[in-house]
């Protein structure tokens, strides 16, 4: 009986050791999601210009200084990063991890960022803005900015996350208004747009605005993804949502949904690994 015992005991505790396994690598292992966005819209001179986007750290460190991650991105070669929003938690706010890397991300590449509903949760994004901009990161609160090579150029449009809003109006009609905001202005609806807003649910209002690609995250994957079905839950979208990760497409919009690195309220990740995006811009097929 007590061999019988000692070998449940065993079997136990080599379960309890795997599943730790499991889920240390589950939550710490970065994956790199390649994509390619053609357009026709596109100058030739961007032919191969690369666009690293990030999402939704909500805290987390990768290795010492953030170096696990720095070196992930690195190795992606991007001429732009893209942040779309969640660089901390409001639940257990601590920005220097998203401070660290930011600090490290600037000289790889110009650094570009948009709020996430966590930011202005925490009530403490005015001095985390501030802070942001000292380091070198270009934030982006319902505006345009263009990136040129030579004579050409490209759009950039970042909106906040419309929980700035405090619910005075719906998502859809709050956002709507921050992307006319940004683009008052602009007058060559020609030019390729990029538009990084934090709200992946919101693809349909982004397609009615003549943007080629956008960059969105929120849903951290679904926290949980089920094999062959997709993400199990996520913000503003409920159970087995649509947009939780990957390339979807509405009229001549393209969006990229970013899994996210980091977890919030539900602190595990199943079958779902932290991701860095990487999309390349091609001219032809």
């Amino acid at each position: 009986m007590k061999k019988i015992l000692r070998k449940w005991w065993l079997y136990v505790f080599i379960g309890i050791v795997l599943l730790i396994v499991f889920f240390y690598y589950q939550n710490n292992s970065i994956v790199i999601s390649k994509h390619t966005k053609q357009s026709d819209n596109l100058p030739e001179v961007f032919d191969g210009y690369k666009i690293v986007q990030l999402s939704d750290l909500h805290n987390k460190s990768f290795g010492d200084d953030q170096s696990y991650l720095v070196e992930k991105i690195k190795k992606a070669e991007p001429d732009v990063i893209v942040f779309t929003g969640d660089v901390i938690d409001s639940r257990r706010y601590d920005e220097k991890p998203s401070i660290k890397l930011m600090e490290k991300i600037v000289e790889i590449a110009p650094v570009y960022y948009v709020t996430g509903n966590h930011e202005w949760r925490s009530q403490k994004f005015n001095s985390l803005e501030e802070k942001l901009k000292n380091t070198g990161v270009h934030v982006m609160r319902n505006t345009t900015e263009e990136i040129t090579l030579g004579s050409e150029k490209i759009r950039l449009i970042g909106v906040d996350d419309p929980s700035h809003n405090s619910g005075v109006e719906s998502d859809v009609v709050t956002t709507g208004n921050y992307i006319e905001s940004a683009l008052k202005d602009v007058d060559d609806e020609e030019t390729f747009q990029v538009l990084l807003s934090h709200r992946p649910e919101l693809l349909s209002l982004y397609s009615n605005y003549g943007i080629d690609l956008v960059f969105s995250g929120h849903a951290h994957g679904g926290q949980v993804r089920i094999p062959f079905i997709g993400g199990l839950i996520a913000p503003n979208q409920g159970l087995l949502p649509t947009y939780t990760s990957g390339e979807h497409i509405a009229n001549d919009t393209t969006m990229i949904v970013n899994r996210g690195l980091g977890n919030s309220l539900f602190p595990l990740r199943v079958f779902n690994r932290p991701e860095i995006v990487v999309v390349t811009l091609r001219t032809d097929e």
